[in-house]
């Protein structure tokens, strides 16, 4: 499979990401973490922090993450070249923690190339729990690298550790994501695949090839497509992945709702997979009403 031209990821190779904004005034309390590459010029910083809604007289050293090259490389060398990680870091985040059972949200100012459903994915991959997400750069970037700057935000905040497999997996299932909708055409449909197939092999704690590779064989169908070999073996190169990684299969679906509602609306059928529909239907349950409690938020986050 042909990856991405080096020059296309060069854009993303800078890092820290994302995060959690209060939604309400009765929120105003709750934790709140800056992550900020440490690569930025005044100028750069100056249009992070209006993208993020924080002035530099609100920035705390206390909750205030500084990411630079070498976390960059600590954690993705292995899963991206040198050429694509690059040698500065860039893009920023705020981070607000969330009540338990709100989910990830994510919004993104300056980032292309990945959507805000692959991010919510892969967040709650490297184990980020309800929290608002917004990733923000300070000139039009890919924002893969992002992950890591807010993992350790989240860590900070939350007084965990970055787990580097976990952050590792992440990241490779951004850049599969973001190769396979472009492949695909459709973001939605490929974000719903990732989401899916990671559900399915987490609770049935699949791990031969074989299994993985019919699973997703059968998802893609349901969704309307039959993929090439190429990317066949792109997913289940991640899958294998995943399956390595012991994930909490409930705790995927709670931090990304919306994206299991879109999977069975498009029609996939968890059943079909020996899989117990109490979980996913609670979530597509709920997934409206914390969309329609968002969209506020959503709608004034880059306001000023």
């Amino acid at each position: 499979m042909k990856r991405k031209t080096t020059a296309f990821f060069v854009a993303l190779a800078v890092i820290v990401v994302a995060v959690l904004s209060p939604v309400t005034s009765a929120m105003a309390d709750s934790a709140s973490y800056v992550c900020l590459g440490s690569d930025l010029t005044d100028e750069q910083r100056a249009e992070v922090l209006r993208l993020l809604g924080v002035s530099e007289d609100e920035l705390d050293i206390d909750t205030l993450v500084t990411v630079t090259n070498e976390d960059e490389h600590r954690y993705l060398d292995g899963v991206l070249p040198d050429s694509v990680i690059g040698t500065r870091a860039l893009s920023s985040c705020k981070v607000i923690q969330r009540e338990n059972g709100h989910g990830i949200q994510v919004k993104t100012a300056n980032i292309s190339y990945l959507t805000e459903g692959m991010f919510q994915n892969a967040l709650a991959t490297a184990g980020m729990k309800d929290a608002d997400v917004i990733v923000a750069a300070p000139f039009p970037i890919s924002g893969t690298a992002a992950l890591v700057g807010a993992m350790m935000a989240y860590a900070k905040m939350s007084g965990t550790v970055v787990q580097a497999d976990l952050v590792e997996a992440a990241t490779n299932e951004l850049v599969t994501s973001g190769e396979l909708a472009e492949l695909l055409g459709d973001s939605g449909k490929t974000e719903q695949l990732i989401a899916a197939a990671k559900q399915i092999i987490s609770e049935k704690d699949l791990s031969n090839e074989e299994e993985i590779r019919s699973t997703v064989t059968d998802l893609a169908g349901q969704l309307g497509y039959v993929l090439s070999e190429d990317e066949m073996s792109m997913v289940t190169g991640l899958m294998k992945q995943i399956s390595s990684l012991d994930l909490d299969a409930d705790a995927l679906t709670q931090q990304a709702l919306g994206i299991y509602e879109a999977a069975v609306n498009s029609g996939v059928d968890f059943s079909q997979f020996g899989i117990d529909s109490d979980t996913v239907d609670k979530a597509v349950e709920k997934a409206p009403g914390l969309i329609e409690n968002l969209l506020g938020w959503f709608g004034s986050a880059f306001e000023g």
